[in-house]
């Protein structure tokens, strides 16, 4: 009869090894799949739509799980067990673990069936890399610190669960221990013996086999799914051409830059990508030229956007054509940057060029009649007076790019904050700009009874509405009412510098207080400036007083730069801001 029962279990056993050798088989074949899938990218065949990953199909990891779990049940048929567990050994807090699939035992105990590796009998076998059997786990010195009261074990066998690597002579050449398997209570009031150790022994080889593999391709599956993860969140858009020209990846910046989805992939890229100079960039990569880009410009949402796309070809490890890899980088504040460089060169050669050229032209002229006395006292003082004018304007113009230079180092322009008085300095304010043009008509519109006093930098509200009013002055060349708006509100101020001139189209409204930025058209284009009065005063309303600045404009008609700030500004708060 004994023997009967032993050549039965030799046959399950066999059964089970055939079994789990097939299960091997197919995990090995996936994970060379997964390995290929690395290495390319991507698969070359069209994916269908609506999926923008490369996945990896579940049925290997639950033919696996279903696998090992008909093992432990069949292990604990074969041993007459009443309980079979499986602790793998984790190495982050150096504990053996109680893992799924387990039998006899539920899901809140398995989770707390734990034990230091260097403790018990559970951790002698685990160490050694020896099997143990015990009769009676209460009575047993080995099994005092096992957690088998958790379980109600009464007796048990113990062996590792072993990795072993063989070569072509199927000799072992490394062996490595992962954890252990349990097989608790002999059922019928009998106990364990050699025979179950042996057969247990055989059986923890193909535990150990399948658990090991399972878990490598877990790791697998993680480290693809960061590298995914990766892949989506970069902020430079990303995209892979297949060999057939179909879009086999795009991560979420380069379909919002294109505007499509993720059910775009697998799909030709001409039909889904229609920028004729994308197509140029790949088709030169896939050609092998190398550092092959250009500049695609895209208009998203409304704004023109300016990318650089680089292209390369990429093979596999086995040199094998995996397609081309483009990146698109946004360089529109870049190109931005540039011409605005440009604009400012040109403009500042041309600044400083006229006032230089009137300065020395007047003072030559006064030198070559000192003798001669050719000037009388009024012609003096008119050519003195244009010196002094054009020194005043390139004091200007250096003060200007002095103080955008110090904004843009994060240096703030200093503030002196003071109470003084508001209506004499607005009505001080409009009689200078009075004087200075014939051809305008300055006026002050005061809507209703203003703070005597208001808190802020004097000087630097002063140089807030001069330029405001020299502005509206310079871009009225054909006269006109230039009007100040000034308006009590409460806690704030409104006010507003009205013009009747050229007027700033819809789309240059915001942009009016970047630096360097002037409106490019014909009219604007004979009236020279630094295109840096209006971002100083951005600066000085919003960072010196904590106000806000906006302008309302109708081409033709005119324009209104409000402001409006504290009446009582907190100076602690506003010297923080400025910091």
């Amino acid at each position: 009869m004994d023997e009967q029962l032993n050549n039965g279990s030799q046959d399950r056993i066999r059964e089970l090894e055939s079994l789990v050798e097939s299960l091997n088989s197919k995990l090995a074949e996936r994970e060379a799949r997964i390995n290929e899938l690395e290495r390319q990218g991507s698969e070359n065949a069209p994916r269908p739509a609506g999926s923008n990953e490369i996945t990896a199909p579940e049925a290997p990891i639950n033919e696996a799980d279903v696998t090992l779990r008909r093992l432990v049940q069949r292990i604990a048929m074969i041993l007459q067990a009443e309980k079979i567990a499986i602790m793998f050994f984790d190495r982050e807090i150096g504990e053996l673990i109680g893992i799924p699939p387990a039998y006899g035992i539920d899901e809140a105990h398995l989770k707390l069936f734990r034990i230091r590796a260097t403790h018990g009998i559970s951790g002698k076998v685990f160490r050694d890399g020896e099997p143990a059997i015990f009769h009676d786990a209460q009575t047993d010195p080995r099994t005092q610190e096992d957690p088998f009261g958790l379980l109600h074990v009464q007796n048990g066998v113990t062996v590792p669960l072993l990795i072993e690597k063989r070569d072509e002579e199927n000799r072992v050449i490394e062996r490595n221990t992962i954890g252990v398997l349990h097989a608790f209570n002999k059922r019928h009031g009998e106990d364990f013996n050699e025979e179950d150790e042996r057969l247990l022994e055989r059986m923890a080889r193909n535990v150990g086999s399948i658990i090991a593999n399972l878990q490598l391709y877990r790791e697998v599956v993680e480290e693809r799914e960061e590298l995914l993860q990766t892949f989506e969140a970069l902020t430079a858009g990303l995209l892979l051409m297949s060999p057939d020209g179909r879009l086999s990846q795009i991560n979420a910046t380069a379909r919002a830059i294109f505007d499509i989805g993720p059910e775009a992939v697998g799909s030709v890229i001409r039909e889904v990508i229609p920028h004729e100079e994308m197509h140029k960039v790949l088709e030169a990569a896939r050609k092998g030229a190398e550092g092959a880009k250009a500049d695609l410009h895209v208009t998203l949402h409304g704004n023109d956007r300016v990318y650089e796309v680089q292209a390369a070809n990429v093979y596999g490890e086995d040199n094998k054509d995996v397609g081309v890899v483009a990146i698109l980088i946004d360089i529109t504040d870049m190109k931005n940057i540039d011409k605005m460089k440009s604009s400012f060169v040109a403009m500042a050669s041309h600044e400083l060029r006229t006032p230089l050229t009137a300065i020395k032209g007047f003072s030559s002229t006064l030198l070559e009649g000192i003798d001669e006395e050719l000037y009388g006292p009024d012609d003096q003082k008119e050519f003195l007076g244009i010196v002094v004018s054009e020194c005043d304007r390139l004091r200007r113009l250096i003060d200007d790019l002095l103080n955008t230079s110090r904004i843009e180092s994060g240096e703030s322009l200093k503030p002196n904050y003071t109470r003084f008085e508001l209506l004499p300095l607005l009505e001080k304010s409009v009689a200078v700009q009075q004087q200075a043009s014939n051809k305008h008509t300055v006026v002050l519109n005061v809507h209703n009874k203003l703070p005597e006093t208001i808190v802020g930098d004097q000087d630097k509200f002063d140089q807030i509405l001069t330029n405001l009013l020299n502005n509206a002055i310079k871009y009225s060349p054909n006269g006109g009412q230039v009007t100040v708006h000034a308006k009590n509100e409460g806690d704030t101020i409104l006010v507003g510098v009205q013009d009747q001139g050229l007027g700033i189209p819809k789309d240059h409204l915001t942009k009016v207080f970047e630096r360097f930025h002037r409106v490019d058209n014909e009219d604007n284009r004979k009236i020279y400036g630094t295109g840096l009065g209006l971002f100083l005063v951005k600066h000085l309303v919003n960072q010196v007083h904590l106000g806000e600045i906006w302008a309302e404009s109708e081409v033709g008609v005119g324009s209104t730069f409000w402001f409006r700030m504290p009446s009582d500004l907190d100076i602690e708060k506003a010297k923080a801001a400025n910091d």
